[in-house]
């Protein structure tokens, strides 16, 4: 008697890697919309930090936890989407080029970090690191958009709330990537 199952291919290299390619692309776009709300969030909530352009930045929770888990290109894909995305929801040009600078200054120090210290470092120094890092990125480019490095003056207030900030990111992220780690989505991007 003739079976009719359907015999079953076996899992090749390229079946593999297409799979891990789409969890990783879910991921940054699940990422990416979790960071605009997070902004979107963060807009809502009456604080005045005393200094211009301070904020929670509860974004960096989702960039710092991405640099986690995934590769830098698909954190910095997720930081440009995060960017382009709030930038279309609040912004104008002068806007954009504040948060696009402060994300690539922070961004860039948070993977760095990562990338040499990942076992000797903490979520919340590598977090403060990171909100420092995008504090002088938006000073740079208020810099450049005024023309002035007056604009410097602000860094010492902002070196704290960077501080701040960075500390509250850090611990939000020491307690999500274990939670995240459990869920079969992120079994594959799991390191040592």
């Amino acid at each position: 008697m003739p079976s009719f199952n359907k015999p079953t291919a076996p899992r090749t290299l390229g079946s593999e890697s297409s799979t891990l390619m789409l969890k990783r692309t879910v991921i940054v776009a699940i990422f990416a919309a979790v960071a605009v709300v997070l902004s979107l969030i963060e807009s809502m909530i009456p604080i005045n930090m005393g200094v211009p352009g301070a904020k929670l930045g509860l974004a960096n929770i989702m960039v710092l936890t991405c640099l986690y888990f995934l590769r830098a290109r698909d954190a910095l894909t997720m930081v440009l989407l995060k960017t382009l995305l709030t930038a279309f929801i609040f912004g104008t040009f002068s806007s954009f080029l504040f948060s696009i600078m402060g994300a690539l200054f922070s961004f860039a120090a948070m993977w760095f970090l990562l990338l040499v210290g990942r076992k000797r470092l903490s979520m919340i120094g590598i977090s403060i690191v990171g909100g420092i890092a995008h504090n002088i990125g938006q000073l740079t480019a208020a810099s450049l958009y005024f023309l002035t490095t007056k604009i410097f003056y602000y860094l010492p207030m902002l070196l704290i709330t960077g501080v701040l900030t960075g500390i509250a990111v850090g611990i939000a992220v020491r307690y999500l990537i274990p939670a995240l780690s459990r869920l079969s989505l992120f079994e594959s991007f799991l390191t040592d």
